[in-house]
Parts: C-alpha cells; sequence; structure tokens
C-alpha cells in the first residue's frame, strides 16, 4: 500500500495513548475516534498522546456509523469492554459497514469457546462484508505464541501450566471492575466467584445463551488448544479472590481499596484434551502494592520439560505494540472473525506499516 493506512479509534482511555503514538510513528493516519466519557468529547485527539493537536476530535460513541461511513478507516481499534457482550454494538456496527477491527477485549481473543452464539453472528457478518475482526493484545504472544513456539521444539507433552499477574491500574476501570477490584468479599463471591459453582451442564447452558463469565484464561486455554491442534474434552474455571493487606490507593477506581477488601483475583482455568494433554493457566490480576512487579511464566512439562520466565515485562506497552504491528496482518487476513491462531505468525515490523498491507 502506497499511502498510510488509515486507522480510526475506538474508545480514548488509557490504552489508547500508547496505541496512537505507536501507530503515528509507524506512520498510520489516524482519520477519527470516539469515546462515551463527556470529558474527553471534544478534544483533539493528539493531546491524548502529544502535546500537539493533529486537527482531529473526539466524538460521541453514538455518531460512530456515521463517522466510519464519512471517513472509510482501513481499520478500526477498539480500546473499551473486556466482555464479547459490551463489546457488540460497537462490533455489529464495524462489521456491517465493512471496516477491518481489531479489539484489546480479552474475550475475543477466542470467543468461540465462551460466547459461540454472538461470535458466530458477528463471524457471518463480517464474512458478508468482506472484513475482519480480531481480539489480540500481550496474550497473543506471551500467553499464546511463545507458548506454541516452545511447544514446537518439544518431542513429547503431557502438560501445559502458565502463570501471568498484572496490575489492574495500568488498564482502566472495565478491566479493575471485571477483576472485582474495591469490592467486598461478599460482593466478589456473589457477581464473581458463585457463577463457577456450577456444574458443566449448566456451564454449557450458559455459555449457549450468552451468560457466561469467562476469565481470560479461558480463551487462551482455547486458543491454545486450537493453535496446537488438541481437542478439548472439558474445562473447568475457579476464580478466588486476592485481599488488601493495607490500604491500597487506586486511581483508577478513585478511591482507597481498604485493607480486607478485593484487590483482584487469581483465575484459573484448567483443561483436559483428547490427546493427553492437560492445560492449566492462571492469571492474576490485582492493584500492585510498592514491592509488587509483572511476571509471566509458563511450563511445558514432557521431553523435555522446559520453563519460560520473564519479569517486569510492560505488559501494557507491549499490547499496545501487538495492536498496531498486527494491522497489515489483519488487513491482509481473510474476512471473518478471526483468532490470532489463524493468522500469520507474528514478526517485528520494521519498516512503515502500510508497507506490508497487500494490495487487493
Amino acid at each position: 500500500m502506497k499511502r498510510p493506512i488509515k486507522i480510526f479509534q475506538i474508545g480514548c482511555g488509557k490504552m489508547s495513548k500508547f496505541i496512537l503514538k505507536y501507530a503515528t510513528e509507524k506512520n498510520c493516519e489516524i482519520v477519527g475516534a470516539v469515546d462515551c466519557n463527556p470529558n474527553v468529547i471534544g478534544k483533539d485527539v493528539g493531546l491524548l498522546f502529544k502535546e500537539e493537536e493533529i486537527g482531529i476530535k473526539v466524538n460521541s460513541c453514538l455518531e460512530l456509523e456515521k463517522l466510519l461511513k464519512e471517513t472509510k478507516p482501513d481499520i478500526a481499534i477498539v480500546t473499551t469492554m473486556s466482555v464479547l457482550n459490551d463489546l457488540e454494538e460497537i462490533l455489529r456496527v464495524c462489521a456491517r459497514m465493512g471496516v477491518n477491527t481489531v479489539t484489546t477485549c480479552e474475550e475475543a481473543f477466542f470467543a468461540q469457546n465462551s460466547n459461540p452464539t454472538l461470535y458466530e453472528e458477528i463471524n457471518r457478518l463480517a464474512k458478508a462484508t468482506n472484513c475482519t475482526i480480531v481480539g489480540l493484545g500481550y496474550q497473543d504472544i506471551f500467553w499464546g505464541n511463545l507458548i506454541s513456539n516452545i511447544a514446537s521444539s518439544t518431542h513429547h507433552i503431557t502438560k501445559i501450566k502458565g502463570s501471568s499477574s498484572y496490575n489492574v491500574e495500568d488498564y482502566g476501570i472495565a478491566l479493575a471492575d471485571a477483576h472485582g477490584a474495591g469490592f467486598t468479599t461478599d460482593r466478589f463471591e456473589k457477581e464473581i466467584a458463585s457463577l463457577d459453582n456450577i456444574s458443566p451442564e449448566m456451564r454449557q447452558k450458559k455459555i449457549e445463551n450468552r451468560e457466561f463469565m469467562a476469565s481470560y484464561m479461558w480463551n487462551v486455554v482455547g486458543w491454545l488448544a486450537d493453535k496446537l491442534g488438541l481437542t478439548i474434552t472439558s474445562m473447568d474455571q475457579k476464580c478466588v479472590p486476592i485481599l488488601a493487606e493495607k490500604d491500597l490507593e487506586s486511581k483508577t477506581l478513585e478511591m482507597t481499596v481498604q485493607a480486607g477488601l478485593v484487590r483482584g483475583m487469581s483465575a484459573i482455568v484448567t483443561a483436559q484434551t483428547k490427546e493427553n494433554i492437560e492445560i492449566e493457566a492462571e492469571c492474576i490480576g490485582k492493584i500492585y502494592t510498592e514491592e509488587e512487579n509483572d511476571k509471566n511464566e509458563w511450563t511445558i512439562y514432557g521431553t523435555p520439560d522446559t520453563t519460560m520466565v520473564i519479569n517486569k515485562p510492560g505488559t501494557s506497552e507491549l499490547t499496545c505494540a501487538d495492536v498496531v504491528n498486527r494491522i497489515p496482518d489483519i488487513i491482509n487476513a481473510e474476512s471473518g472473525f478471526l483468532p490470532t491462531s489463524r493468522l500469520v505468525e507474528p514478526k517485528y515490523k520494521v519498516k512503515d506499516l502500510n508497507e506490508y498491507v497487500i494490495e487487493q
């Protein structure tokens, strides 16, 4: 592609600042932006990620369809909510307009195993309008492709076990709420933990009825099985609260999380497969104390055992860099609502992003 890639930003919170900066540095052109926050609407987009205006104002989400029609972007970037149901209208609009879309929505990473009904509806719509919709971010590399690459050099595998921790302060209010940050233990039990105290049959019914609340690793485990060609026979999920041992200030929640309140949670997903390879994955999202840092650790048990540990990864920045680096891959991909396990292998993009787009 000879001209810059045209991007449209949906959601102008914390993550968008990195994404817009990285995208413009790779010669992408911002053609529009929307948000639902009245404190952001009307501001120049350039002021979100640098100290100068670029002549593009943040508009209301209510104007999304009209603006997509006017600006004709090559891709929309959605950094708003973590649950697919909450993103339904935005994704339907983008698909209906035939706009390629990438989202940091964690459930969209592999939504076919947690919300297959809505996934299939959006998938059919995207195929009908010849556009591609993809969910990705940190998990694409650090919970997905790195693990599959290690697996590819392993002779025999019996189990894959992973654990990753991150600071909910870095991602905004939607993620903090999804982890129960600031909740009482009773509220956490009622709104989060109790939802998994059900039979496999009841869980499947909830999945079919679009009522299942998947932890982030639920979709990651599905992605890994898809990437490695495994057939899942059963899956289980458990969410455990992590309590504050001392008062913690939360800028995201705009409150003091007092000792004894929930500051986050550990979500553990375990899957059995037809191939007798167990996958166990844990994500730990919490408001950090001053001593804590992000950590990503995975072990593949088999012949031989291999452990990968990454200390202090810049999780939010890596999430945003993956979004930007994958833009040409999404534009070049087949139509539909695709997991990144069906995209080309991720590669560092040293040149301007438009140089990687294949002309149709």
